[in-house]
């Protein structure tokens, strides 16, 4: 096994980096570099030299020891100076010592290689990382700490218990399988899927926090959308003017909302329009809201939509949730408020507040956000095709068939650990890490 070497901090300015070994060298290298050797998990204040005596840089020296490493395998992490030019410097000398530099994910693939992460985990470790949100932290977290393995794994026991009970049946066919037996195998199962058809919805709601939502102003011209979009975003990022048809393409903001990562478009202005530009202005505008988690449908009292219309609901005809938003509350009396909605006003900031918490609510969330894990495209697939199986084998009129749907429903979850994931998928999945993870 050879040993991997990378940096594993942020390159740039700052003022520590962390850099990385793993493999059977690395107790030999930090003999070498810090001169010295090293207590196990103790972190040594050490000047690093290359072969020839030449001090390249002080900072800390700490070996770990196999297996008692992020890798399973002996570890040393070196925190020096930060900034381009000292990281390189030592990774050079390192390398020269007999490292090698590490490919991408190739850290977190030896911890699951040797047992101390399973697929899920590992795979939280990249989320963690590239989280966009607190909430997608959070979820990669508890996902690291194995909230959603557990889960999977409980499910894995149960429909191992009812295979024993009906293969175990089968193995005897001149006695066959009784119908209590297989009532209650049955039973089980249904058990079992009511789990899974949990885990599934949990899972679907909670996918959209790694990439963040999209949420669409949609309206007319005027009816205040780019003064919504700079309120909620807390600065200027829109034209505001009086004038109808200001904002053609459409402006993006990311923004954070209670610890869920949003992207916030505004929209040309929705009316009949023989103008070239701005008919192609709002084909986008409809185009966004297509693709919509949630479209924010917002109407003015000065406003009327779509020229007589004053509803656009009829309109959208878009699988989006729609929230219906009054702006310009300021021009109306709150006895006066009588249609439904949220009533804002991104001039005097009024129902700001009670807009976000609807946005939250709209989109599965409640004021509090805690997710308990944070799941994968494929990972939802996996469930989905193995609920499916479990659906086939309640529904199976031979023993046969029941056990075979159940042994391929087992299987369909196998991935999500990575229990005889193949090596494509592991490729896959470890190549999108970043060096020195």
């Amino acid at each position: 096994m050879n040993t991997i070497i990378a940096i594993a901090s942020a390159i740039g300015p700052g003022g520590v980096a962390v850099i990385r070994l793993s493999g059977p060298l690395s107790f030999e290298i930090a003999k070498q570099l810090g001169g010295f050797t090293p207590k196990p998990r103790y972190a040594h204040f050490s000047s690093f030299k290359d072969t020839t005596g030449l001090m390249l840089d002080q900072g800390l020296l700490i070996w770990f020891p196999a297996p008692h490493s992020y890798t399973g395998e002996d570890v040393l992490e070196l925190h020096t100076h930060g900034g381009e030019v000292i990281p390189r410097v030592i990774l050079q000398a390192c390398v020269a010592l007999g490292a090698r530099l590490a490919e991408p994910g190739e850290f977190t693939r030896r911890a699951y290689a040797h047992g101390k992460l399973d697929l899920t985990q590992a795979e939280a470790v990249a989320d963690l990382v590239s989280a966009t949100s607190v909430a997608a932290a959070r979820g990669a977290l508890r996902s690291l700490n194995g909230v959603f393995s557990s889960s999977v794994r409980n499910i894995q026991d149960g429909l191992t218990r009812i295979r024993l009970l009906i293969e175990g049946g089968m193995d005897f066919p001149e006695e066959g399988l009784d119908t209590e037996t297989v009532f209650f195998a049955q039973t089980q199962l249904n058990t079992v899927l009511e789990a899974l058809h949990q885990l599934f919805q949990e899972a679907e709601k909670l996918h959209p926090l790694r990439a963040g939502c999209r949420v669409v102003l949609l309206g007319a011209p005027n009816v205040g959308k780019s003064s919504l979009l700079n309120a909620l975003a807390r600065e200027e990022l829109a034209i505001v003017s009086p004038f109808a048809g200001t904002t053609r393409d459409p402006i993006r903001t990311q923004l954070e909302l209670r610890g869920i990562h949003l992207e916030l478009i505004d929209t040309a202005g929705i009316r009949s329009s023989e103008e070239l530009v701005e008919k192609m202005g709002i084909e986008r505008s409809w185009s966004e809201a297509h693709s919509a988690d949630l479209v924010l449908e917002l109407k003015a009292p000065d406003v009327d939509l779509l020229g007589t219309e004053t509803d656009i609901t009829p309109a959208l005809s878009i699988d989006a949730p729609t929230l219906k938003v009054w702006t310009k509350a300021d021009l109306v009396k709150p006895i006066d408020r009588t249609q439904d909605g949220v009533w804002v006003s991104a001039q005097s900031g009024e129902g700001l507040q009670a807009l976000e918490l609807a946005i939250l609510e709209h989109l599965g969330w409640g004021a509090q956000v805690e997710p308990g894990f944070l799941p994968r495209e494929r990972h939802i697939s996996a469930l989905r095709t193995s609920a499916h199986h479990m659906q086939l084998a309640l529904s199976a009129e031979r023993e046969e068939f029941f056990a075979e749907e159940l042994r391929l429903a087992q299987k369909a979850l196998d991935p999500i650990l990575g229990e005889l994931a193949s090596d494509d998928l592991l490729g896959e999945i470890f190549s999108r890490f970043c060096i020195g993870k």
